[in-house]
């Protein structure tokens, strides 16, 4: 499968809307399972967010966002976000994505860390976050409400290796 990065563009929203719709993609976020078209692109259309799909065969299957801040002691760090179809799971999709985000934070957007949180059950992005060179910060215990019971989030980081 050839996958072509690039950066979002607003004929990108109703593929991103088919990838949140997906129950294994929405049970693996924050958000309220169900989002409508519109809340989906609401979710993409901050100025101060950064955003990169992954394209295959003409169809958007991934995205990746840097929540950039406005905060002037924060600039140099930035949240992240990623979401992959799941029919690409395990092809290489959420790889090409965090690598090229982070060639765009390392070289071009100036940022020094990258932070996200992910639910603890969730080992295969887990795995994908340390082959990139994310490391476990902390754990929040119980802090998500999934499939009917509580659960925890692990909070994780990567500091621009050149940085230290």
């Amino acid at each position: 499968m050839e996958i072509q990065i690039r950066h979002l563009e607003a004929t990108d929203s109703q593929d991103i809307f088919d990838i949140y719709r997906r129950p294994s993609v929405s049970e693996n976020t924050s958000q309220k399972p169900y989002l409508s078209s519109d809340q989906v692109g609401r979710l993409f259309g901050h100025s101060d967010h950064f955003t990169l799909v992954a394209e295959a065969s003409d169809k958007v299957v991934g995205h990746i966002t840097l929540f950039m801040t406005t905060k002037v002691r924060d600039r140099h760090c930035a949240g992240l976000g990623i979401a992959i179809h799941p029919d690409v799971h395990g092809k290489g999709v959420g790889k090409a994505l965090m690598q090229e985000a982070i060639n765009q934070a390392d070289n071009w957007l100036n940022l020094v860390r990258l932070e996200l949180e992910v639910h603890a059950d969730n080992h295969a992005a887990i795995a994908l976050y340390e082959r990139v060179g994310f490391q476990l910060e902390g754990t929040k215990r119980l802090s998500t409400f999934k499939a009917g019971k509580y659960i925890d989030m692990l909070l994780m980081s990567r500091i621009r290796p050149d940085y230290r």
